[in-house]
């Protein structure tokens, strides 16, 4: 279903559309952002409604906007807008985990069973044979939540949005629409992006810490390094000021009507994606990390030892961070993450001087990748 991988996609679409991309070098330091314009003044003519980017490098700070964040009143985005971020929360649960292990409460080679006795466990599935660590990085095996096709008909398809986008859903309830499922491979022999993983790693946050993984993202990260646009909204339906409305064409093609999917209770990505930032807040969250700033060095490398990220040879992932290489030999590290109405990009280079996030406010169309290499490779 292309609306579900869209919607709710995993880290390799820009490295997708990167490895599609034509020969690049890299861009001269300082550069004045032309390639990047033009990109993202495409992905506009591509049927994206806009685009909102920040790019920070070194001192220098630069941002552009382009179409609208309105169909309706035509009212332009903005450079300050919050947005849904998606599968970028990601970055921030596994930052907490590790962080964790920093203070000797959690390793990552501990089963998902000793902190979730009885949670993982039905038609194959067994915690006892899961990590920590293959959560985080794709690689338990674990099935996918969004891929079972009743969630998708309820929360992706126009009639079941509409009639349940106001529903709450525990983190809970996610894992056990999991458990139906048979897994997709035994843990540690392959890899498969899962939703499922870091609803789950959120669980072993609130399990450790006695504190939701909410609240110890917003202790340890946001309120640390000032992230007054970034937000963990919970069940809350609305987006806050300023922001734009979000797109979607609620169907298995990208054809068709548009519909307004700005409302939505976000409990339905739960710790794999709900939260909401901006661009500024992101780029300064991935220099911070990639900087040093939020782990120890031992658990920094960690983050960055990769796995292949299944078929797509310009990416492998981390723990909560992919790297992407691009075609003029930078590698850039970051996240990317879909949501209803929101597709967005943060990335950074490897020593965190020079990040890049922006979002789309429709999820159907538009190059991300080709943003990517604008920014990062120039002509």
């Amino acid at each position: 279903m292309a609306v579900r991988a869209a919607v709710m996609g995993g880290a390799t679409a820009v490295a997708l559309s990167v490895a599609l991309a034509g020969p690049a070098t890299a861009a001269p330091a300082g550069g004045d952002h032309t390639a990047t314009r033009q990109a993202i003044e495409a992905a506009v003519a591509d049927g994206v409604p806009g685009v909102t980017a920040t790019v920070k490098d070194g001192r220098r700070t630069w941002s552009t906007t382009a179409g609208v964040g309105n169909l309706r009143t035509g009212k332009p985005r903005s450079a300050d807008d919050r947005y849904r971020v998606g599968s970028i929360t990601k970055t921030f649960v596994s930052t907490v985990i590790l962080q964790l292990e920093a203070e000797g409460r959690l390793s990552l080679d501990d089963k998902v069973a000793k902190w979730l006795p009885g949670v993982v466990e039905g038609n194959g599935h067994d915690g006892t044979k899961v990590t920590l660590r293959e959560l985080l990085n794709h690689t338990s095996g674990i099935f996918n939540y969004t891929a079972d096709d009743d969630f998708a008909t309820t929360y992706f398809l126009k009639d079941g949005f509409f009639q349940h986008r106001y529903d709450t859903k525990s983190a809970a309830d996610l894992v056990a629409i999991a458990m139906t499922h048979k897994p997709d491979f035994a843990p540690g022999t392959s890899w498969n992006y899962s939703n499922t993983n870091y609803v789950l790693a959120g669980m072993v946050i609130q399990k450790v810490t006695g504190h939701s993984y909410a609240t110890e993202i917003r202790n340890r990260i946001i309120n640390p390094l000032h992230l007054k646009a970034t937000s963990l909204p919970g069940t809350k339906a609305t987006l806050p000021s300023p922001s734009s409305r979000a797109y979607g064409k609620l169907a298995e093609e990208t054809t068709g009507p548009t519909y307004d999917v700005t409302k939505l209770n976000p409990s339905l990505a739960s710790s794999a994606g709900e939260m909401i930032s901006d661009s500024t807040d992101l780029d300064r969250f991935y220099s911070a990390l990639l900087g040093g700033k939020l782990l120890p060095a031992k658990q920094l490398k960690e983050m960055r030892t990769t796995v292949g990220a299944g078929p797509i040879p310009t990416a492998r992932y981390g723990l909560g961070l992919a790297d992407i290489a691009l075609p003029c030999g930078v590698h850039v590290w970051g996240h990317e993450g879909g949501i209803h109405g929101s597709s967005s990009v943060a990335v950074t280079t490897a020593d965190g001087r020079h990040s890049l996030a922006f979002n789309f406010n429709g999820d159907w169309s538009g190059d991300a990748g080709a943003v990517v290499v604008g920014e990062f490779c120039g002509k």
